[in-house]
């Protein structure tokens, strides 16, 4: 059986527990579209970011 050398320290065992106080993804509702959107990425349905055309958008032909 796996038995550690050392004692974790508290510092070393913080840094493995940072990861439970992580929160869920924000989303904020598009502007133009009503679509909701993670903030500071680009509208993927219309091609918008911040009031500017910057992807083309495929039509469904």
């Amino acid at each position: 059986m796996a038995v550690p050398k050392r004692k974790t320290s508290p510092m070393k065992r913080g840094f493995r527990r940072s990861a439970d106080a992580l929160k869920g993804s924000t989303y904020v509702e598009d502007k133009d579209s009503g679509e909701l959107r993670r903030p500071h990425h680009v509208d993927l349905k219309t091609g918008m970011y911040r009031g500017r055309q910057v992807l083309a958008v495929k039509s469904k032909d």
